[in-house]
C-alpha cells in the first residue's frame, strides 16, 4: 500500500493533460474523482451521443484516450501507476481507477511523450507526399500492441481505396438521419474560444483529400496547396482489437493515445477517423473485408507528415479543469440492473 500521499497540484496538472485527450466531436465526455492515493476515471454520459454514439463506444474509446495522456502525464512527474479498469460491474461508468505511488526517474523519451500532449492536433487537411519511413510505422505498430490493440497500415490501394468509400458511404448515412445531423451540428461550428465542440476553424473548407472529412457545421480552416505533380500522401492505419467489449474499448482509447502521442513526438500530423464505424453497415464491411471477420475494427487513423505550407492547426478549447472534477466521496450513479 503506497504511503506518500498524491497532493492535489499534482493530481490536477495530471488531469489537465490528460483533459487534452482527443474525444469524439470533442465532448470530453469524462470526470476524475482524484484521491489520495489514486485518480479514478468516471464517463460523464451527459455528454454522451446518443444518436451518434448509442452504445458509448465512442464515449469510452475517447475515455481510454483520456486515461492513458493521464498516465503518460503522472510518469513524467515522477509517479508510477497501477491501472484497474471497469473494477466495478455495478457501476458501468466507473472505467478505471489509477494506483499512484511515487516511482522512478522518467527517462527521457517518457518526458518526451508527456512534452507531445500539448502539441498534438487532429489535422484533417491533405498530407504531403513525403512517405513516412517504415521503422515509423514500426514504433506505432509497437506503441499500440503494448495497449492491447493491434495497429494495421493499410499498404494496398484498393484497400485505401475502398476505406475511402466506406467513409463516404458512412457520411451519406448519417447526414439522413435528422438525428444524427443534428447531433453533429450542435457540437461543431464553434468559434476558437469555445471550450468544447469542434471549431470551425479546426475543420478544411476546400474539397476533400484522399479520405473525406465529417460534415461539420461550418469549414472555415484553409486547406493545405500541393504542388503540381502532387497528390495526397495520406497513410491510413485501422486500429483493431480482439473483440467487441467495454474493456477492449478503453483498451482501444489507450493505444489511439500511444500513437498519436508518438507520432507528434517525431512531427508527423494525426487524424483519427469514427464515422466508419459508427454505422453499423460498413463497420461489418471493414471488419469483413480488412479483417476477415476475425477480431474488431474499432478506429482508423490517417497520419503523415503536414506540408511546408501549411499553417499550425489551432488549438482546440477544453472545459476548465475543475469542472471535469468531483470529490471522490460523491455520489455515484445508480448501479446497473442486476
Amino acid at each position: 500500500m503506497p504511503t506518500v500521499p498524491l497532493d492535489r497540484a499534482t493530481a490536477r496538472a495530471a488531469i489537465a493533460l490528460a483533459n487534452r485527450a482527443p474525444s469524439v466531436h470533442n465532448t470530453q465526455p469524462w470526470q476524475w474523482r482524484p484521491g489520495a492515493h489514486s485518480i479514478h476515471l468516471f464517463a460523464d454520459t451527459t455528454r454522451a451521443l446518443p444518436a451518434t454514439d448509442p452504445d458509448g463506444r465512442d464515449l469510452r474509446i475517447s475515455c481510454g484516450a483520456a486515461l492513458h495522456h493521464l498516465r503518460v502525464a503522472l510518469l513524467a512527474a515522477g509517479w508510477s501507476t497501477r491501472v484497474h479498469r471497469l473494477p466495478d460491474p455495478a457501476h458501468p461508468e466507473h472505467l478505471a481507477a489509477v494506483e499512484v505511488s511515487p516511482g522512478r526517474v522518467p527517462l527521457p523519451e517518457e518526458l518526451m511523450l508527456a512534452a507531445a500532449i500539448e502539441h498534438r492536433r487532429s489535422d484533417r487537411r491533405v498530407m504531403s507526399t513525403w512517405p513516412v519511413p517504415a521503422p515509423l510505422l514500426d514504433e506505432l505498430r509497437q506503441a499500440a500492441a503494448a495497449q492491447g490493440a493491434v495497429l494495421q497500415p493499410l499498404e494496398r490501394d484498393a484497400d485505401r481505396r475502398r476505406v475511402a468509400a466506406l467513409v463516404a458511404q458512412a457520411g451519406v448515412q448519417q447526414a439522413l438521419d435528422p438525428a444524427l445531423a443534428a447531433e453533429a451540428a450542435a457540437w461543431s461550428g464553434r468559434g476558437r474560444a469555445a471550450p468544447e465542440g469542434v471549431p470551425a476553424v479546426n475543420v478544411p473548407r476546400q474539397p476533400d483529400g484522399a479520405v473525406p472529412v465529417r460534415h461539420f457545421a461550418a469549414r472555415e480552416q484553409a486547406q493545405v496547396t500541393l504542388g503540381r505533380e502532387e497528390t495526397d500522401g495520406t497513410v491510413l492505419l485501422l486500429l483493431c482489437t480482439a473483440a467487441a467489449s467495454p474493456s477492449e474499448e478503453l483498451a482501444c482509447g489507450e493505444a489511439l493515445s500511444s500513437v498519436l502521442l508518438t507520432a507528434t513526438r517525431w512531427g508527423v500530423a494525426t487524424d483519427p477517423i469514427s464515422q466508419p464505424l459508427e454505422v453499423p453497415a460498413t463497420r461489418a464491411e471493414l471488419r469483413a473485408e480488412l479483417l476477415g471477420g476475425a477480431g474488431e475494427p474499432q478506429l482508423l487513423v490517417r497520419l503523415g507528415w503536414p506540408a511546408i505550407s501549411a499553417e499550425p492547426v489551432p488549438r482546440t478549447g477544453r472545459r476548465p479543469v475543475d469542472d471535469t472534477i468531483r470529490p471522490l466521496d460523491a455520489p455515484w450513479g445508480s448501479p446497473a440492473p442486476g
